[in-house]
């Protein structure tokens, strides 16, 4: 197996343009960097897309980008009508930066939820106009304008948000760390990235992989759109951008 990527996103998720050269062709037509800026789709954040840029100045467009079998490598697909570079040239990657940032915005969105409603999750998705956290939650815990009023002065009290590193044994002796119900982070690197919210990490911290703002007033005005009830105790809060809708 060819050389593994960097995933340059995980210690500076503003790469907007990142240099990197062509390892080699994933099937018939996936694309493998020594590194990447693009987001490979996992822990309910997608694939980023973009496009690349040749030497000649071409531009070939990343309609998904996703891990390899082995997770080692991040494959970035281009669109079916594209014609391929060849392994060994030097491309510029360009993110689709309107699209990744509100994802951005909304990952982080999804953690200021678990603060706002610490229960345990059952499930999150995040998209670019709405995104989704499931909670184990007791029915009469969920209403919609106090939790939006919880997230907004966390939104508003503008903390910082960061990343660090921690290894597999720190994690087993701080359990509570790992807010899922049902999936535990990828372990057998030997280090656990954290997502921190706050001085020191105290308003929040938890595994994470995704892409996040440095700030959470980068969130911007978000509100609690829906909360719909999955079975008899989980809870699916519904998180979109702008103010809360008058009833």
């Amino acid at each position: 197996m060819a050389g593994e990527t960097e995933a340059a996103y995980a210690d500076d998720a503003y790469l907007s343009t990142l240099e990197a050269r062509l390892l080699r062709l994933e099937g018939e037509r996936g694309l493998v960097f020594d590194r990447t800026n693009f987001y490979a789709s996992s822990g309910g954040q997608p694939g980023d897309t973009g496009f690349v840029e040749t030497e000649d100045g071409r531009q070939i467009a990343i309609a998904d980008t996703r891990y390899g079998e082995d997770r080692a490598t991040i494959v970035m697909m281009p669109a079916e009508d594209e014609a391929l570079p060849s392994p060994g040239e030097t491309l510029v990657l360009h993110l689709d930066w309107a699209r990744r940032y509100k994802l951005m915005r909304m990952h982080t969105a999804c953690h200021l939820l678990t603060v706002a409603c610490p229960y345990p999750v059952t499930g999150a998705a995040v998209g670019e106009d709405e995104s989704r956290v499931d909670f184990d939650i007791p029915e009469a815990a969920a209403d919609k304008a106090e939790i939006t009023a919880r997230l907004m002065d966390l939104v508003e009290a503008n903390h910082p948000v960061f990343t660090r590193w921690i290894t597999d044994a720190e994690l087993d002796a701080n359990p509570d760390l790992v807010k899922s119900k049902n999936v535990k982070p990828p372990r057998g690197g030997g280090r656990i990235r954290l997502v921190c919210i706050g001085d020191d990490g105290t308003v929040d911290t938890q595994p994470c992989g995704g892409t996040h703002v440095q700030e959470t007033s980068e969130v911007g005005e978000i509100h609690i759109g829906k909360i719909e009830k999955k079975g008899k105790e989980n809870r699916r809060f519904r998180i979109r951008f702008g103010p809360l809708p008058a009833s």
